[in-house]
């Protein structure tokens, strides 16, 4: 379950996007940064600190007045909130046993109780060293989530799943940007081999910070070619295209093409298949070690895309893609 997820969704709560976790009413025992690391939980067994056993996520002390704990997590970007992905790993003694998740819209770092805080799930039972995910049905874009503990504890992870909203209505119609980022909506749909990097990290703000921060596929011991098919934020026009293998040196492909399409129907897999015919935006062109690649010449003139698909030939890895365009209108 939780690996289709990325297929039809971009986690809101990254750090990378530039959400944070603003307030908690509690984090004595562990910081409420960590609810939303991007890294899986760890547990260090011998690991402790100045108010006790050191753990990967946010724990409140022991309430020993009336109430309950809660936090609130400003997303990267508004976005349409599908649901909610729960994690205490390593959290067994000390897990709460009930949860409940509000969101609203604000301009506010730290939305107070007059935000139109909406309550979207019921009180959910928490299990220790467990994750669940919760859908929602919520038809408007938020930018804050408020996860309530009860009545305290500790949770490892807090994901936030759905799709980013962008105002396309504010981008002028001569502006050109990057229609295939992340916090433009861009997200990744499926990748023949995720073996050592998501594709997600194709879509990610700047560049990547080390190897395990792009798309890296096994190596390739049979015939043929890797690909990753993405969806553009909007549809668009583009007369720019980066491809960027920064600290890919003995692991980056040899070549790459890019495919387009202005529309895609279907399943994932049923994309993937359909994908092998969509018209060439970039001929198979020459790649190399820890480079910004940047293509303006040579780039078919196939109309607006909505899809594109990375071909890396014959395998390897790749830091970021950049479309950079106009939107169509």
């Amino acid at each position: 379950m939780f690996g289709q997820l990325r297929q039809l969704y971009v986690n809101l709560a990254q750090p990378r996007l530039g959400a944070e976790v603003v307030y908690a009413t509690d984090d004595f025992f562990a910081d409420k940064a960590r609810l939303i690391d991007p890294a899986p939980a760890v547990f260090i067994p011998d690991k402790y600190d100045d108010n006790g056993k050191w753990m990967d996520g946010w724990e409140s002390r022991r309430k020993r007045i009336p109430g309950h704990d809660w936090c609130i997590v400003r997303l990267g970007a508004p976005g349409l909130v599908a649901g909610f992905e729960i994690d205490t790993s390593h959290f067994t003694g000390n897990y709460p046993p009930g949860a409940e998740v509000e969101v609203c819209r604000s301009d506010d770092a730290v939305p107070g109780e007059d935000a139109g805080w909406t309550k979207v799930t019921p009180r959910l039972a928490l299990n220790g060293n467990d994750r669940i995910y919760v859908p929602i049905e919520h038809e408007d874009p938020v930018t804050h989530v408020r996860l309530h503990i009860f009545p305290d504890g500790g949770v490892a992870r807090l994901r936030v799943w759905g799709r980013i909203v962008k105002d396309w209505s504010r981008v002028g119609a001569d502006e050109r940007l990057d229609l295939l980022a992340m916090e433009h909506g861009g997200r990744g749909i499926i990748a023949n081999d995720e073996h050592y990097g998501r594709i997600e990290n194709l879509t990610a703000p700047g560049r990547g910070v080390n190897m395990g921060d792009g798309w890296e596929t096994r190596r390739r011991r049979e015939a043929g070619h890797d690909w990753a098919i993405l969806e553009l934020g909007a549809p668009g026009l583009i007369d720019e295209i980066i491809v960027d293998t920064a600290h890919f040196k003995g692991n980056y492909p040899d070549r790459c093409f890019l495919q387009g399409a202005a529309e895609a129907n279907g399943s994932a897999d049923e994309i993937a298949a359909a994908s092998e015919s969509w018209p060439i935006l970039l001929p198979e062109t020459k790649l190399s070690a820890d480079n910004v690649h940047t293509f303006t010449e040579g780039l078919a003139n196939i109309g607006p895309i909505r899809f594109v698909r990375l071909n890396i030939i014959p395998d390897g890895g790749v830091s970021r893609l950049r479309l950079i365009g106009r939107v169509a209108r």
